[in-house]
């Protein structure tokens, strides 16, 4: 069983409230749970894509991020560094943070980091369950991709910025 703090739209801490992954649907109004995504650059200027598994929700589409929930007692760095790792194999050497978004429909606060790495781009690491395949791709490539292909399009608007 994943259990998570909850959040209030501020991304503060609701002392005494956890929630439990599986059970978004019952989470009170007002009340959140973290989210943390990375997007990657490598020292080319290319970014990862990884794609999602057949049987998670948004099935086999395309994400420029890793991530995923941080879990009870860990902090939105600490989540952003270990859900890179889990799910790409990276060792985060600096990540910084470029934005903070609010989704009452999800009961989510984001917060999407950005790290630059020059690891071995065939060196990426899948997670079982989580994603089936990655890609480096370039920013007009990502740019242009559809609703349809991939799946964040507020890493869209972060590519044009940076």
């Amino acid at each position: 069983m994943e259990l998570w703090d909850a959040y209030d739209k501020d991304f503060n801490i609701i002392e005494g409230m956890m929630l439990i992954r599986g059970q978004e649907k019952d989470i009170p109004e007002g009340v959140y749970h973290l989210v943390c995504h990375i997007l990657v650059r490598h020292a080319d200027g290319t970014y990862l894509l990884m794609q999602r598994d057949p049987r998670k929700p948004y099935p086999s589409m395309w994400e420029a991020t890793a991530g995923g929930s941080a879990l009870k007692g860990e902090a939105d760095m600490e989540a952003a560094e270990r859900e890179l790792r889990e799910e790409t194999g990276i060792e985060a050497d600096e990540l910084y943070e470029i934005g903070r978004t609010i989704s009452d429909e999800t009961h989510c606060v984001y917060v999407e980091y950005f790290c630059t790495t020059d690891c071995d781009k065939d060196s990426i690491l899948l997670q079982e369950g989580e994603t089936v395949a990655y890609k480096w791709a370039d920013k007009d490539t990502i740019l242009s991709m559809s609703e349809d292909e991939l799946l964040s399009h507020r890493m869209q608007t972060y590519l044009k910025t940076l």
